[in-house]
């Protein structure tokens, strides 16, 4: 087999492969043993005829698709190896040129990894925001707290207001039509609280246990069901109980309930404690997202289309999963947003392009500062997996398989090059 590298063009370069008269009669055979299994033809046992009869009968190019497309991957593979400048990044466009008992000749044109020149990525200086914790924000999550220790007790002498938690039936209608999801029986709700559509809860305050109503609503235009958005509906309501929100005191014996402290000023000072560590913590985090955002901006490079695409799909198959877990496909999620395939990948465009870039510039900076994932630096991070599971590090390598290992490595090489950058620029 012989291949001729073109000019690199535009991340492409054509490839031409020969095979010469022997090489190719070699593959048309192993094509032949592979599959005269196969066939079968009066005067021969299945599987045992000769392969010129078999050309004779359906013709000389029979086994040609077979041992073009073995012979094709397999010596693709060998130029790759003999050629590890030619980086692909995606499969490549064969086209055959010639094809005859004589030998073959087909080219492969090949995308490959774009040229990166890399802007300034040292002695940038970016701000990170001076955070603090407001009175506000402690009484946001002490009331949090106290929802959390909210007891209800059953009420029969009153109407229903807003705050109380109520049982009910619904059965809701569009034009006199009943819809999937709009049907529930002994259903809980805390009136208020905005879970049902806008008006639901209002209409049902001033209502006594046993009473029947219809509610009229409109669904939002956004509505997630587009045969049901911006629809008027009514719901034929039933309440079955009510059962009222009570707090506990906000005070000393709370705090002591609630947490290890004594006092509700001690406990006070921890929530803003906390609360500002977490501030701190992801304002750290935007900081670096900003630095890492200004040195991709700066960065020049040429990114095939192809990256761009199956980065999109990246991120469809990333939604499926997610959907999945939540028990919905991803069809009806298009369904309900009213997109198409098309539509969908078109939306996340842009967020592809610069996923890419960020990842081509972030590669060049790890390969110009000649930043590696050592064995030492591994271990370290798999010690921690085994800090947290209670196991050895050769419990835990042993446990490694397929990508996790490439995971573990990918995430040192990224911690080691956050380091990198926060140590050649400044955050402040």
């Amino acid at each position: 087999m012989k291949y001729t590298v073109g000019e690199k063009k535009n991340n492409e370069i054509i490839v031409e492969f020969t095979l010469d008269e022997k090489e190719w009669e070699a593959e048309v055979e192993q094509a032949y043993q592979k599959n005269k299994g196969k066939y079968k033809k009066e005067g021969f046992r299945q599987g045992k005829v000769p392969r010129k009869v078999l050309e004779q009968t359906y013709g000389e190019y029979l086994f040609y698709e077979d041992a073009f497309n073995d012979c094709c991957a397999t010596y693709y593979s060998q130029m790759l190896a003999k050629e590890p400048a030619i980086y692909p990044v995606d499969y490549p466009e064969v086209d055959i040129k010639k094809i005859s008992n004589k030998g073959v000749v087909f080219t492969a044109k090949i995308t490959v990894m774009p040229e990166v020149t890399l802007g300034q990525y040292k002695g940038l200086t970016i701000k990170k925001e001076k955070q603090t914790v407001s009175a506000d924000e402690v009484k946001a999550e002490l009331d949090r707290m106290l929802e959390r220790q909210a007891r209800y007790e059953e009420v029969k002498d009153r109407p229903a207001k807003l705050g109380d938690l109520i049982n009910l039936d619904y059965s809701g209608s569009v034009d006199g039509k009943k819809f999937d999801g709009g049907t529930a029986k002994d259903q809980e709700l805390e009136l208020g609280s905005h879970s049902f559509i806008d008006g639901f809860e209002d209409q049902m305050v001033g209502m006594k246990i046993g009473e029947e109503k219809d509610i009229n609503v409109t669904f939002p235009e956004n509505y997630h069901s587009t045969e049901l958005a911006g629809k008027k509906a009514v719901f034929a309501v039933k309440l079955l109980a009510i059962r009222e929100k009570h707090l506990p005191e906000l005070d000393d014996n709370f705090a002591k309930d609630v947490s290890e402290f004594e006092t509700l000023s001690a406990l006070k000072a921890d929530i803003k404690k906390k609360k500002l560590e977490e501030k701190e913590k992801q304002a750290s985090i935007d900081a670096e997202n900003k630095l890492v955002e200004e040195i991709v901006s700066q960065t020049k490079v040429d990114i095939p289309k192809c990256m761009i695409n199956n980065q999109l799909d990246n991120f469809v198959e990333d939604i499926k999963q997610r959907l999945a877990y939540q028990g919905l496909k991803f069809e009806d999620y298009l369904k309900y947003t009213g997109q198409t395939l098309e539509d969908y990948k078109k939306t996340r465009e842009a967020e592809a392009e610069k996923s890419v870039r960020t990842s081509l510039t972030l590669s060049k900076i790890i390969e110009t500062e000649k930043i590696t994932a050592e064995e030492k630096d591994i271990d370290a991070k798999l010690q921690e997996i085994a800090d947290y599971t209670h196991k050895t590090l050769e419990e835990v390598k042993k446990t490694m398989v397929g990508n996790q290992s490439e995971f573990i490595t990918n995430n040192v090489l990224t911690e080691k090059l956050m380091a990198t950058l926060k140590n050649l620029n400044t955050i402040e």
